[in-house]
């Protein structure tokens, strides 16, 4: 069966990652990617499918009510996988409104043009730290579904805006709506500004590895294809109106990542900085997936110890692409493809 699915966010991490799998994985599906190039978005992470005839590109943002319904009429798609949004904590304590519009408006924006236009599904990818934290004294305790929402910083209290509106589309108009709410990703094309690729880029440049307070925070680690399975099975399986947790049950301390990737890559710890800690750092995130589990057969097939070492050799193997992020480089790819079409 032929569908026609729009990925916001797509030239992000997770997003990409999620492009590639659905790909490879549907290749008679249609994939249409929206992405407004922000400063994480990088069009040279899909260079590699920008000729697929089942894929196309838009350059747009998701708060464009215009360019959005303009894109839906042209399109009329039967999914869309929403994973546009700002998502860097330190850079929402700094400039909070950016978050606002793209997390809560845009989301707005694209569940009025499924009103307007139709659609099966629309699914919007959240996360864990909508729930706040939890104590690091206290590990029997896990994020479930029923968590109530307590958030600690502008970027998570703009992602739980955006779900409390899914879910209020789906009550008051009936949009077949599901979310997930996801722990840490890593993997491919993480953006490095991100704890594990930061860490990676700094350590093989002998730069210092700057950790927050003691590095004693907590993080449950998910490898990036295991979320898109996950993604994967919901909007084809999921029940509509549901919230979904994706977790890796794979808990590590910061400066145990950061310690083990000096380990790879045979540096010396002394490149550890410790420096002032962020404000309202969330100490420890756990999620239990037991309902994506018994409901859709999900389980995570990466151990952190496996998904690591692949991440980092990924590193190794493609300095460029993450050298030029660095440079600014990258944010002239977007030029170089369409400067003069």
């Amino acid at each position: 069966m032929n569908r026609k699915i729009i990925v916001t966010g797509g030239a992000g991490f997770i997003g990409a990652n999620f492009i590639f799998h659905m790909l490879s994985a549907y290749p008679e599906y249609e994939i249409i990617c929206i992405d407004a190039l922000t400063y994480a978005g990088n069009l040279s992470t899909l260079k590699d499918v920008m000729e697929n005839p089942k894929f196309k590109f838009y350059k747009a943002d998701i708060a464009d009510r215009e360019k959005i319904y303009e894109i839906f009429e042209n399109e009329k798609p039967d999914v869309v996988v929403n994973f546009a949004a700002e998502s860097h904590v330190d850079r929402s304590i700094e400039d909070p409104e950016i978050f606002l519009r793209t997390n809560i408006l845009g989301t707005a924006v694209l569940m009025d043009a499924c009103r307007k236009y139709g659609i099966e599904r629309y699914h919007q990818v959240s996360t864990d730290e909508v729930y706040g934290d939890l104590p690091l004294d206290r590990p029997d305790l896990f994020f479930t579904e029923e968590t109530p929402i307590h958030t600690s910083s502008p970027y998570s209290s703009s992602k739980a805006s955006a779900d409390l509106l899914v879910l209020a589309y789906h009550r008051t108009y009936g949009l077949p709506v599901t979310i997930s709410r996801c722990s840490n990703n890593y993997g491919p094309y993480h953006f490095p500004e991100k704890l594990i690729p930061l860490m990676i880029a700094n350590a093989l440049n002998d730069k210092p590895l700057p950790v927050y307070g003691e590095g004693l925070n907590v993080r449950d680690w998910l490898y990036v294809e295991d979320h898109c399975r996950a993604i994967d099975l919901i909007i084809h399986n999921g029940k509509v109106g549901e919230v979904y947790n994706v977790g890796g049950h794979n808990e590590m301390k910061n400066i145990d990542i950061v310690k083990l990737i000096c380990k790879e890559l045979g540096k010396p710890e002394s490149l550890i900085t410790y420096v002032t800690d962020r404000k309202g750092h969330d100490m420890r995130y756990a999620i239990d997936p037991t309902k994506i589990h018994n409901e859709l057969g999900w389980l995570p097939e990466t151990k952190f110890a496996d998904g690591i070492k692949k991440t980092i050799k990924w590193y190794l193997d493609n300095r460029e692409w993450w050298e030029e992020i660095i440079s600014g480089e990258y944010r002239n790819y977007y030029e170089k493809m369409y400067g003069n079409r």
